[in-house]
């Protein structure tokens, strides 16, 4: 996805837009990134920086609240969800046959059960009595229909990858469905939590035709409905009544598309909007000293990395890749660019991730990574020695938030510091998406800020990126002997078997720099004293988290 998604993994289409930087004007921007932080605003430090799993429980029901969104989703239409905006609204009202819950593991969704009686078939039981929104009862056509959707290659949908090994998907049952795999796969279950396993009306979608997604009803199951949809400015959910878990404790919820990060702060801190995820970074110490609210943190599963689109040009040189992460102040960015609430790392994926590997097999995915510090002599030498000096790369970079345009700046220092020439292009945030969906918008980009989020709690869910002709392998990175581990341990389903190989996967794509990693980011979430209940993990973007959101007192 979640592609943030991360923030970035994020994701829509727009216009583009040119932005030049001078020598001086960088210099004073990367002093400013590595020596001072973010203007006017303190940040937080690693001392005070505690996780949390959510917020505290609600007291009672509320009307409504108001959400902040950086950015309108172009299309609810679950397969296309595959970015922040869409999932952070979208998770509210469509469910999946399974869920993640906000520890981040899985249990029962809309099926009651998942069963394996073989390596290459998994049973879904279905949960009895579940309405959609216009009250219609969900029955397996629905789920097969619904599923199916995912593989329609006219769809072209964000998840299609993840049904590449299903055989066959048949009703085997009013209330049962059963999906043959050409071989083992250990990832397609736990997809079936995001919103690859969303199921929806087959009657209300074919109805909706091609406006499915972006008015009217979108014939799901969540605890919110779709309400009015005044684009460029809110959408609003309103409360279903017929659903068939616990109800939500707020009668509305309403997100507020708030593109520039100086007015998403600008609305909580004046009570405007009550909350949101993905806070500007630099607003972290204005929200925490404002008195008017909780700044609370928790497992992002998300690290920042830098995209690289493109290695026809000197990137595909791997000492120019080297050069670049030797360069790169990941300290001073994780000050500046994350303010504070962040962790230096050479790794693709995040500790967390491996949660379900024993100790030995956790020290050997992290122990063999390259070096995170600083080392810029070295990474003149590596240029030189590649013969680069002097040659051309285009990072693009966006204002959705600091984390985003700060990296972007960080990286032309480094480049610039090592003998690069780096230009940056800004997108507007509204457009960033279309570097995930569109090759055109990635015409001339050799890189870009990528913060990826894990949709499941497995280091595979990123390192499956790198196989040839993975959804966001942009740079077209071809290795048969990768390839190869990636499917050797998609086929493991016991988990620690299943990571030990994934340690050669992890070691493989940071040798050769597939992308660089510059830091591990957690979830941030910020609540007024109005309301409370909001998860604080990254499993808002496929779990209801909305439903739980409710009055303090």
């Amino acid at each position: 996805m979640t592609p943030s998604p991360t923030p970035d993994g994020r994701r829509p289409r727009g216009r583009r837009g040119r932005f030049a930087v001078t020598t001086a004007a960088l210099t004073a921007l990367a002093a400013l990134a590595a020596c001072s932080g973010p203007p006017k605003d303190a940040g937080v430090s690693g001392a005070e920086l505690k996780l949390s799993a959510s917020t505290p429980p609600a007291r009672g029901e509320i009307d409504s609240f108001t959400w902040a969104v950086y950015a309108e989703p172009p299309t609810l239409d679950y397969t296309l969800a595959f970015d922040y905006p869409q999932n952070t609204v979208l998770s509210n009202v469509c469910e999946s046959l399974m869920r993640w819950t906000p520890g981040l593991t899985l249990q029962p969704g809309l099926a009651r059960q998942a069963s394996n009686p073989d390596p290459t078939t998994w049973v879904y039981d279905l949960r009895a009595g579940v309405r959609f929104h216009d009250g219609k009862v969900m029955t397996a056509d629905d789920v097969v229909y619904s599923l199916g959707r995912q593989r329609d290659p006219k769809n072209a949908a964000a998840w299609a990858q993840n049904f590449q090994n299903v055989a066959s998907l048949r009703k085997t049952g009013p209330l049962q469905v059963t999906v043959k795999l050409k071989k083992a796969d250990s990832q397609f279950p736990q997809y079936m939590a995001t919103a690859a396993g969303v199921v929806a009306s087959k009657s209300g979608v074919e109805a909706a035709g091609k406006d499915y997604g972006t008015s009217g009803d979108l014939a799901c199951t969540g605890p919110f409905k779709l309400g009015t949809w005044s684009k460029g400015q809110s959408i609003e959910l309103e409360r279903f009544d017929g659903y068939w878990g616990t109800k939500a404790k707020a009668k509305k919820a309403v997100f507020r598309v708030l593109t520039d990060p100086s007015a998403r702060t600008n609305a909580m801190l004046s009570g405007d909007v009550d909350g949101g995820y993905l806070i500007p970074t630099e607003s972290y110490g204005r929200l925490r000293d404002s008195g008017l609210g909780t700044l609370y943190f928790g497992e992002g599963l998300s690290t920042v990395n830098v995209n690289i689109t493109d290695m026809k040009g000197p990137l595909g040189d791997l000492r120019v890749r080297k050069a670049l992460s030797l360069a790169l102040d990941r300290s001073g960015f994780v000050k500046a660019g994350l303010g504070g609430a962040g962790t230096v790392t050479s790794s693709l994926t995040t500790k967390a991730a491996w949660a379900g590997a024993s100790e030995q097999t956790r020290k050997a995915a992290f122990d063999a990574l390259p070096p995170a510090a600083q080392d810029i002599e070295k990474a003149k030498a590596l240029i030189k020695e590649a013969g680069a000096t002097g040659k051309t790369l285009t990072v693009a970079t966006s204002s959705i938030g600091q984390d985003v345009s700060l990296l972007a700046t960080a990286v032309q220092a480094a480049g610039t510091k090592i003998g690069l020439k780096i230009n940056l292009k800004t997108i507007a945030p509204n457009a960033f998406t279309a570097l995930f969906t569109d090759p055109e918008a990635r015409e001339g980009i050799d890189m870009f800020p990528l913060t990826q989020y894990n949709s499941i709690t497995d280091p595979l869910d990123l390192l499956q990126n790198f196989k040839t002709g993975a959804y966001l392998n942009f740079a077209g990175y071809s290795d048969k002997s990768y390839d190869a581990l990636v499917d050797q341990a998609t086929g493991v389903y016991q988990p620690q078997q299943r990571m030990e190989i994934e340690t050669k996967l992890q070691k493989r794509a940071a040798e050769q720099l597939l992308w660089i990693p510059v830091a591990e980011w957690p979830t941030a979430v910020f609540l007024n004293k109005r309301i409370t209940g909001a998860p604080t993990t990254i499993a808002y973007m496929y779990y209801p988290w909305a439903a739980d959101v409710g009055a303090t007192e």
